[in-house]
């Protein structure tokens, strides 16, 4: 996998800028909308870091790897939140019952 993407930069940096933009979304927006100035500032300044990031990766860091692994665990964590979620939704009805 890291050598397909060092023979393939342009994909390796739009998964790079796609992970990066997911993993800042879920985890450090807040919860108020930007300006659209600083909102276009922002994304430039991510895709200057998602450049930063493919040099990385041609040097054989494993940055894609280590953002999906990232991705997994925010995905592992949104799941037993549900899970969480459900269970006291049903503990809730089933307390209303008796």
């Amino acid at each position: 996998m890291q050598s397909w993407f060092a023979e393939h930069p342009i994909v390796a940096y739009i998964v790079i800028f796609i992970l990066l933009t997911y993993v800042y979304n879920r985890v450090f927006r807040v919860n108020q909308k930007l300006l659209i100035g600083k909102e276009i500032v922002l994304y430039v300044m991510m895709a200057l870091g998602s450049g930063m990031l493919l040099i990385f990766q041609h040097d054989k860091l494993p940055i894609i790897q280590c953002l999906l692994v990232a991705v997994g665990l925010m995905l592992l964590v949104r799941v037993r939140y549900m899970v969480e979620a459900r269970q006291k939704r049903k503990a809730a009805a089933a307390g209303k019952r008796q």
